[in-house]
């Protein structure tokens, strides 16, 4: 005998195990929200583009806004500038005045020039965006917006309530969690721009070759992810200068956390809710399963003997299928320890006359010494042995009938004919019975064996006659219903016992009274009837007549077509 394992792999590790496949749940869900950051950041770089675009097209064609030097103090620089060539012009030619309002015109229309593309970019501004402007020299000529979000003021004035600042501690509690796992956008970054960003930024580089870009850097500090878009600016064929718009990804983050956070928790529920069903599932089923083991050991005792059957489970799963199946392999089992029984306690009761009339005949026989009454003794011996002889071939005739339907040929044979010539020698085999012949107004065509469809009718047939009432003929009917021939043996007689219903064609089953020395009955003639039934694939039964005056046999085979 093989050892047992002491590690059990049972039915709730499986079912564990089976559940590590939501473990692939969350990673689709993290592939979507990749895909999701990768489709958000793309929008984003066409948004950026757009706006560049918007900015390029208010600067076209305006060539003298790209010559501009930076900032108010180069205008004001220009404008001294200016005054100064002036003044020395005005010292050369005797003409101040005009001089002077010349350089201050110029000075005006610079301080023009700044205000309008200042007030391009700052109609375009957005919150968290950066504008800037570079001729094609790369000297940077305006810059607007900021990078960082503006600060949102909190109302502290505002009165909380005790639900909403557990709320809030439970939020925060959450929050410490999920960014020890899902790392936030910083807020404090370095948002200087570098020299080296005009220099060695490639969008700006294609931008100032005709094409518009995009770019994606880190801020200075590293903490931070900056995407930045570059459209050229057109003065006629000439690329005059470049408009920059950038924006950092902490709005894609945050989506991106937010889907995470939603994500993850979904998960934990999920997981949390299927664990527990699975959990609860197995426990039943293991419940269930362990119940019917139990029933199964204390069906049987140690000795073979059935104890008591168990009831059979209503539920329409397999471990209910199981149950109905264990409790009818116990019924049959019941069935045979029964006949088992039956048949010791039947054998007994029929041996019992026989074998005493030997053994009183042997004795008389033994004393007596008158030849012709020693005679009459050894006749009474010879009658018990042959009582006892017809006992024993009756035993065996239902297992050889058994062994014989496995090797039978089958043939097609009209039924309605077979059973006219029972009819007929019934007449004289029971010259003291009265019969009564229905047959059909067709032929019946079944196949099978008609020497056995003869003896299932001849068991039919000697049952109705011993118990028919006299004076009373016993009606046999062959009749058509649909596609199935119907043979009927009905006597008039005593109804059959309540006990008796749905157990009269089973093995050592009888309800004949005790009569004494007449034929022995073992109770397998309708037995082997069912059997030879069924052999043609039919079926048998028997009922009481309406008013319960007599017993009807009806044998249901099937007819062959055509």
């Amino acid at each position: 005998m093989k050892a047992q394992s002491p590690f059990r792999f049972s039915l709730r590790l499986k079912l564990a195990l089976v559940a590590l496949t939501l473990l692939a749940l969350p990673w689709v869900g993290y592939q979507y929200v990749q895909e999701m950051e990768r489709f958000l950041l793309e929008a984003q770089k066409q948004t950026l583009t757009a706006t560049a675009q918007a900015v390029a097209t208010a600067l076209h064609e305006r060539p003298q806004l790209m010559r501009l030097k930076p900032g108010e103090n180069a205008v004001r620089q220009a404008a001294e500038d200016s005054l100064r060539q002036a003044a020395e012009l005005a010292e050369r030619t005797g003409m101040p005045v005009v001089v002077e309002e010349i350089g201050r015109e110029s000075a005006m229309t610079e301080r023009q020039s700044v205000a309008e593309i200042n007030a391009i970019l700052k109609g375009l501004e957005r919150s968290t965006a950066r504008i800037w402007v570079v001729n094609r020299e790369l000297k940077l000529l305006a810059l607007a917006g900021s990078l960082k979000p503006k600060a949102q003021p909190e109302d502290a004035g505002a009165a909380r309530s005790s639900g909403r600042i557990w709320r809030d501690i439970l939020a925060s509690i959450w929050r410490d969690i999920l960014s020890r796992i899902l790392p936030r956008p910083a807020e404090d970054f370095d948002e200087s721009l570098d020299e080296d960003v005009l220099g060695t930024g490639r969008e700006v580089a294609h931008a100032l070759l005709g094409a518009p870009a995009t770019r994606l850097r880190n801020s200075a500090d590293g903490r931070a992810m900056i995407v930045s878009a570059a459209h050229p600016i057109w003065s006629g064929d000439t690329v005059a200068g470049a408009v920059v718009v950038e924006e950092t990804t902490h709005s894609i983050l945050s989506v991106r956390n937010q889907a995470l956070e939603r994500l993850l928790l979904t998960t934990l529920v999920v997981f949390a809710l299927t664990a527990a069903v699975l959990l609860g599932f197995a426990t039943r089923l293991s419940h269930r399963i362990r119940r019917l083991r139990d029933e199964a050991e204390s069906a049987v005792d140690a000795r073979g003997r059935l104890k008591r059957l168990t009831s059979a489970s209503q539920a329409s799963d397999e471990i209910g299928d199981l149950s109905r199946s264990f409790s009818a392999v116990l019924a049959k089992l019941a069935q045979h320890h029964g006949y088992l029984e039956s048949l010791a306690g039947r054998l007994s009761h029929e041996l019992r006359t026989p074998i005493a009339v030997v053994r009183s005949s042997l004795e008389n026989l033994r004393a007596e010494a008158d030849a012709a009454k020693a005679q009459v003794y050894l006749e009474r011996a010879e009658e018990g042995l042959a009582r006892l002889s017809k006992i024993l071939t009756r035993m065996s005739e239902a297992s050889r009938l058994e062994q014989s339907l496995r090797t039978e040929a089958r043939e097609r044979f009209d039924l309605a004919a077979v059973a006219a010539e029972c009819v007929s020698g019934y007449r004289h085999a029971y010259p003291q019975q009265g019969f009564e012949w229905l047959p059909p107004d067709q032929a019946l065509a079944v196949e099978g064996s008609p020497d056995l469809l003869v003896q299932l009718l001849d068991k039919l047939v000697a049952n109705a006659v011993d118990f028919s009432r006299a004076g009373e003929p016993v009606r046999i009917e062959l009749t058509r219903e649909r596609n199935n021939a119907q043979l009927a043996v009905i006597n008039a007689g005593p109804p059959l016992p309540p006990e008796m219903q749905g157990r009269l064609f089973e093995a050592m089953i009888s309800s004949r009274p005790d009569r004494g020395n007449e034929e022995p009955h073992l109770g397998l003639g309708l037995y082997i009837a069912r059997l030879i039934a069924e052999f043609h694939g039919g079926t048998i039964v028997a009922e009481n007549r309406a008013g319960g005056d007599g017993v009807a046999v009806t044998v249901t085979l099937p007819l062959v077509p055509g």
